[in-house]
């Protein structure tokens, strides 16, 4: 255990897809950890490990210098944060709240203004990688905060991390975030319907996508959501219920700027037909089977 590790509590609010990756990320680097799911089963493997189960979150932020939110959706992060038992009551002065969810730039504002009344310091931090990436620690950490927070912060985000970019103050994480899964969404959306293009076609699909993977169109996005397409194989790595939030996300956000996101509009509903069609719980690049089976 490093000399900071010994000496920082660390609180993880959300062991989804993602956080449960990171949790277990610190407790190999020797964090004190607690944590808190609403699903409290999720949290077993994690408190066999030395974590403690919190029943609330405002138990699991009570005495923690870090704590870190990795949840599904602007409403759940309220929830979390504000809501009954909610983490932001329970936290002392000095305390650092790292929001690393994928949400709004609005709520994150929002919810920075509210740390500041409280006296602690906010940084919003969104990752990019999916299951395996939070697996084994290579994650991507997008920051938006004050140096001085990042700095006190910098060891925890590096047990779970192979990056941490600090883009400005807070909403910089957020807002880059957005325009990241923005690019994604729909390449994996053009994708969906030029591999149903294909397969209709007659053309050899093995042939073709090779061709496509390293041609000027590929991207490490195309060549690894194409591999799952074909597998059909949907095991989560990104939900893609979510995908359609983040998209409807960077549509509203980017208004704000006077930019119509025409190809994320095209795309959501691409990803919401899907949703409707029974996928929302599946890997996003299950959003090809719609296509496959009109």
């Amino acid at each position: 255990m490093s000399e900071y590790a010994a000496g920082k509590e660390v609180a993880i609010l959300g062991l989804g897809t993602m956080g449960g990756g990171m949790a277990a990320n610190l407790l190999k680097a020797g964090f004190p950890l607690t944590v808190y799911n609403r699903t409290a089963a999720k949290a077993q493997a994690l408190v066999n490990g030395g974590a403690r189960l919190a029943p609330t979150p405002a138990d699991a932020a009570r005495g923690a210098s870090i704590v870190i939110s990795m949840l599904a959706d602007d409403h759940a992060s309220r929830e979390v944060w504000l809501g009954r038992n909610g983490a932001l009551a329970a936290v002392a002065q000095g305390t650092i709240l790292i929001e690393s969810s994928t949400v709004s730039p609005a709520w994150i504002a929002e919810l920075a203004e509210q740390a500041a009344q409280r006296d602690v310091e906010f940084l919003d931090a969104p990752v990019t990688g999916s299951r395996m990436q939070a697996a084994t620690g290579q994650l991507s950490f997008l920051v938006g905060g004050s140096e001085r927070a990042l700095a006190t912060a910098t060891p925890v985000l590096q047990a779970m991390s192979k990056e941490i970019l600090h883009m400005g103050p807070v909403g910089s994480g957020a807002k880059l975030k957005l325009i990241n899964n923005f690019l994604c969404g729909v390449q994996i959306a053009s994708l969906a319907e030029g591999l149903a293009w294909i397969e209709r076609s007659g053309l050899d699909r093995e042939k073709a996508l090779a061709f496509l993977k390293t041609g000027a169109g590929g991207s490490p996005v195309i060549a690894a959501i194409s591999a799952r397409m074909v597998s059909q194989i949907y095991g989560v790595n990104f939900l893609l219920r979510l995908m359609a939030k983040d998209l409807r996300y960077a549509e509203t956000e980017a208004a704000r700027c006077d930019i119509e996101l025409t190809t994320a509009e095209t795309a959501r509903k691409l990803f919401e037909v899907a949703v409707a069609r029974g996928f929302g719980e599946e890997d996003m690049a299950s959003v090809i089977e719609p296509l496959r089976n009109r």
